[in-house]
């Protein structure tokens, strides 16, 4: 049975790699709110960046005890985050975990090598019991008891980082057709690949445990990701996005499954998001210029200031 399911999840990497690569067409112009920050490609690299230092430290942090300057000291200057700890993994998800964070350690450095880029400062990352807590709640419209806890299990925790990536993956999406310098363009689609098969791994284990009861509440896995995706949707205001594992038969692919362990459009194309839309969701405000949640001091760069100084909420 191990194999069988390696077997499954390798077959999805190579499913989602190629889905979130597929080209992307609007048909019509969306509405304001949900239009893109116009800005260079070097700055659209930039704005990643801010979420490619969340990834890779509450990746290693969680992994490991020690955070993004432990593997490369000064790589990014910044606040150490708030609240990061080990979390209480299998052994197996804990070296998943641990390499998706190394991962990201090295995307960062070859972002800044290309010289395109100006570097960033990392911004303050709250990522105490509390603050992810905050987004459990709020999944739920309720203050659930005793506080989530995203460190406690790899039950706890794969939901939370799943959702993260999920985020990242779309902006990464919506990106790339805007890189208008062919070497970002090449980069930026390399970055995509590698998000885009650890969507899948995430995905495949969520599924994998999508009727595990979430002690000590007495809601499922496959409950808690489709409350967690139903609250990213109201909070980036930009239509259906990101859904649960299962869904009604109508939405799935081809009108065919019920599954859903890889979202997408109705021709199953991997969905997009903008600038807005990330800060929406990450700061848990529903506003892109009202800090708070994951980013308790707003983010950082070229596009995150525009977005301040035009108040484009």
């Amino acid at each position: 049975m191990a194999s069988r399911s390696c077997l499954y999840a390798y077959f999805l990497l190579l499913l989602v790699v190629f889905q979130s690569t597929s080209p992307i067409k609007g048909n019509s112009l969306p509405p304001p709110q949900c239009r893109r920050v116009l800005g260079t490609s070097s700055e659209v690299i930039q704005f990643l960046l801010n979420f490619l230092y969340l990834e890779a430290n509450l990746y290693l942090y969680a992994s490991t005890g020690h955070g993004i300057d432990a593997v490369a000291p000064g790589l990014i200057q910044g606040p150490a985050p708030i609240g990061a700890q080990i979390a209480n993994l299998d052994a197996t998800t804990r070296k998943m975990i641990e390499e998706f964070g190394l991962e990201n350690v090295g995307i960062i450095r070859a972002i800044f090598e290309t010289k395109q880029v100006n570097p960033i400062q990392g911004p303050l990352l709250n990522l105490s019991v509390e603050a992810l807590g905050g987004f459990a709640n709020a999944a739920f419209n309720a203050e659930l008891t005793p506080t989530y806890n995203t460190y406690a299990t790899t039950i706890n925790f794969l939901p939370a980082i799943a959702a993260v990536n999920s985020f990242i993956r779309q902006y990464c999406v919506g990106m790339l057709p805007h890189l208008a310098n062919d070497d970002l363009q090449v980069l930026g689609t390399k970055i995509l690949g590698t998000v885009s098969a650890r969507f899948g791994a995430l995905r495949t284990l969520l599924y994998l445990n999508a009727n595990v009861i979430v002690s000590p509440y007495h809601f499922d896995v496959a409950t808690l990701v489709d409350r967690i995706a139903q609250l990213v949707n109201r909070l980036a205001m930009c239509g259906v996005k990101d859904e649960g594992l299962i869904v009604a038969l109508q939405l799935g692919a081809e009108n065919r499954t019920t599954t859903n362990v890889i979202p997408g459009d109705v021709n199953s194309l991997a969905f997009s998001r903008t600038e807005r839309e990330m800060l929406r969701g990450f700061y848990g405000t529903g506003n892109a210029t009202l800090p708070g949640g994951i980013f308790p001091h707003g983010v950082n760069g070229e596009l995150a200031e525009e977005i301040v100084r035009e108040r484009l909420s």
